[in-house]
């Protein structure tokens, strides 16, 4: 089971920051940042600990243990000594040390790591904590707060730095989702009654589901749909009833998923992929240029300033929406059906202030 470790550093010429090493149990071999990182953590916590208890943690042998004490003491200025009335060897922390401080290696978090964890951490704490998840959910929460957080720099202090704004999540029923998870993970069907917004139709379906989605600050169900005999997303917010059923769900290769589901724009899919060129003025493109659309999409700077987008799309309706919250920053190059579409829609909101 993988286990997460932090440590302070404030080496001179760097801001404060936390670093972090995922350390391996159960057979995987260490590396030797991993192996520095359990040294310290095994002579932080003991009054002393013997040399075969070392050996028996990190799974090495006497000549690289010795190879890593001597890196610590000469390199990184750890105060380790080996007493001999103990035997075993412990940190110094009595004896006055002159010069540099002893200070752990380690990797920084990213700007999308510390997205990630604080998104895990947002993600659980809108999780009902009085409900069926609730026993699980308070360890979780304090393990990524700790990870977050160092004594003296508590994760508090980070959380009302870096924050996580959602604009637009929807509410989902927790037992409807535990039920998505659950028949996900176990390769079950589900029996879902669905209210598809589009139509304004509420369907019972079956379904294999094939993988859960977070997009927008909404969770989706990629599955198979037996009603339809094909691929289908599903608003889980939409699901106005769960039912797991005891027969083995169909598999779809990840390359087909991908294609139907991942290859259009937004949350909609659809096989037959069309690519939309838009342009943007010169004053948006000082955004345009580093913003992600899509992850194929293709941009250029053009010579008047402006700026070229191209992302493909299956359906249209989530790329309308897009285009017209730009306004007149925005243009549709092509093709001529997405342009009379968005022309179509901007004409409609302009009779609405007739």
């Amino acid at each position: 089971m993988p286990r997460l470790h932090y440590h302070r550093t404030n080496e001179p010429g760097r801001n404060i920051g936390l670093i972090f090493v995922a350390t391996r149990f159960e057979g995987g071999l260490m590396s030797g940042t991993e192996r520095i990182y359990q040294i310290d953590q095994l002579l932080g916590s003991r009054r002393f600990v013997t040399r075969n208890e070392l050996l028996d943690r990190l799974g090495v042998s006497w000549a690289t243990l010795k190879r890593d004490l001597a890196y610590m003491k000469d390199r990184l200025n750890a105060p380790i000594v080996f007493d001999k009335e103990l035997g075993g060897y412990r940190f110094d922390h009595e004896t006055p040390r002159i010069g540099p401080q002893y200070e752990l290696p380690g990797l920084w978090f990213s700007a999308e790591e510390i997205h990630a964890l604080l998104t895990m951490q947002h993600l659980l704490a809108n999780l009902d904590p009085g409900g069926l998840l609730g026993p699980q959910i308070k360890p979780l929460l304090a393990r990524l707060s700790g990870m977050l957080g160092a004594a003296d720099d508590p994760a508090e202090q980070v959380e009302r730095r870096v924050r996580v704004q959602t604009v637009g999540a929807r509410k989902f029923e927790l037992d409807h989702f535990q039920a998505v998870g659950s028949a996900l993970l176990r390769r079950k069907r589900l029996l879902i009654r669905y209210h598809a917004r589009g139509t304004d139709e509420t369907t019972d379906r079956e379904v294999s589901p094939q993988r859960l989605v977070y997009y927008r600050d909404n969770w989706y169900l990629d599955a198979w749909c037996h009603l339809r005999n094909d691929l289908r997303a599903f608003a889980v917010d939409a699901i106005e009833r769960a039912e797991i059923l005891d027969t083995r769900a169909k598999d779809v290769a990840e390359k087909r998923l991908d294609e139907v589901l991942g290859s259009g724009y937004g949350i909609f899919t659809g096989d037959q992929v069309t690519w939309a060129t838009l342009r943007f003025t010169p004053e948006r493109t000082r955004w345009l240029a580093t913003e992600r659309w899509h992850p194929q999409q293709e941009g250029r700077q053009l010579r008047d300033g402006s700026y070229e987008l191209k992302v493909p799309y299956a359906d249209d309706r989530e790329l309308v929406m897009d285009i017209l919250k730009y306004g007149g920053d925005c243009t549709v190059v092509g093709p001529k059906a997405l342009r009379e579409r968005v022309v179509a829609e901007l004409e409609r909101a302009r009779q609405l202030y007739v």
